[in-house]
């Protein structure tokens, strides 16, 4: 019987482990199995283009995969019995189970509504590919002068804005955030990001807690309404309920404990990454919901697997946040670095400098997930006796 590692998930952290587990681990050995909703890779960090109108490269994960023997299952995850060891999917009306020797949750996150009344019923998000295209046709609909409320004030909700704005100049956009308008950027990060939004016509409420959305625009704690055509919610990532309901130890935010090497503190066979995974970064801060924390930690936990299984030495990924790359529009950006502490430095770069070193990081994250041993050898380890394993080879 092979070793059966199934993968949950098909975004940065999930497709790009599993085509490096596939050109690492002998087929003789190994079974690898992807389950993944969507029969494409889907670029998240790009979705508020496609939300405005703009069209996206098609990555199929058949694509993605050549050259390996993956095995893709496209299905929803609606379950895992992490004592069993098995995982549940289902396909429209169909269901199936799947055992696993070794798991990798990978399934991200989507939109937190924070527990808010009407976010579910009546607001666009952009933290998904079909909820992109629904809020895409809604801005179709909507004629000279349609309004357009942006709740949040995270990248998300920035980078969205700015590109509505800029790719249907017709509608009245507005955004009401909590707290400030990038208020943990630095001052020259920030002033860039209001001269943007002052150039877009953006209007701006800051201070502005948003209590309850309707199906003709929201309303705030104060009381003030805010009529809105379309409201898209971009107040922040919540992930999946489904690994706090498998029995794995989360932590109150429904993120999975995880040590070091991206291994579940309850149950070692199944190890995590991306936005679903809490761990700590090298500063000491719990690494936040990100494209590149979905890299790091994607990169351990297949190193780790690798590790475990084959009883090779495990090499330590750097844990590491060194920024933000913020897109306003096709021809803006910012680059905002940070320090050990995760505070903005005060310099940063910004103008078309930033967007065009934006779209490089995307471009090449896209590419990394097809390529994911770097143009290094692939190796084929087979899978290590209880005898040839030891802990010092499997402790980084």
């Amino acid at each position: 019987m092979k070793h059966r590692i199934v993968v949950l998930g098909a975004g940065y952290a999930g497709a790009y482990s599993a085509g490096y587990l596939a050109r690492q681990l002998h087929s003789d050995d190994f079974e690898i199995i992807v389950a993944n909703a969507e029969l494409d890779f889907v670029e998240r960090l790009r979705l508020h283009q496609l939300a405005a109108g703009h069209e996206l490269p098609h990555r199929p994960l058949a694509e993605v995969f050549a050259g390996t023997d993956i095995q893709l299952r496209l299905a929803r995850v609606t379950s895992i019995d992490a004592e069993r060891r098995t995982v549940t999917i289902a396909d429209g009306a169909d269901t199936d189970r799947l055992e696993y020797d070794t798991l990798l949750y990978a399934l991200g996150s989507t939109t937190a509504d924070n527990g808010i009344p009407g976010v579910a019923e009546h607001a666009f998000h952009v933290a998904a590919r079909p909820s992109a295209l629904r809020l895409r046709s809604r801005l179709d609909e909507l004629g000279e002068g349609g309004r357009v409320l942006v709740v949040g004030g995270n990248l998300t909700a920035i980078e969205a804005a700015t590109e509505i704005a800029e790719a249907r100049p017709g509608l009245r956009v507005s955004l009401a955030t909590s707290g400030e308008l990038g208020g943990w950027l630095g001052p020259k990060a920030r002033r860039h990001v209001l001269g943007a939004f002052d150039r877009f016509g953006i209007t701006v409420h800051e201070h502005t807690k948003i209590e309850r959305v309707e199906e003709t625009g929201a309303v705030a704690a104060d009381g003030t309404v805010f009529a809105a055509d379309a409201t898209v919610w971009a107040a922040g990532f919540a992930v999946h309920p489904i690994a706090a309901a498998s029995g794995l130890a989360v932590e109150a935010n429904g993120q999975i404990t995880v040590d070091r090497q991206m291994r579940s503190i309850s149950h070692p066979d199944v190890y995590a990454a991306g936005d679903s995974v809490f761990v700590i970064g090298d500063n000491g801060r719990p690494l936040p919901m990100s494209c590149a924390s979905a890299g790091y930690t994607g990169t351990q936990a297949a190193a780790a697997i690798v590790g475990d299984l084959t009883g090779r030495k495990i090499k330590a990924t750097a844990l590491s946040y060194v920024g933000n790359h913020i897109s306003l529009g096709r021809k803006d950006g910012i680059f905002q670095l940070v320090d050990g502490d995760a505070h903005s430095k005060p310099g940063a770069l910004r103008g078309r400098s930033a967007a065009r070193v934006k779209s490089a990081i995307v471009a090449i994250s896209a590419w990394a997930v097809s390529r994911p041993t770097f143009g290094k050898p692939n190796h084929k380890y087979r899978l290590a006796t209880t005898r040839e394993v030891s802990p010092k080879l499997v402790t980084a």
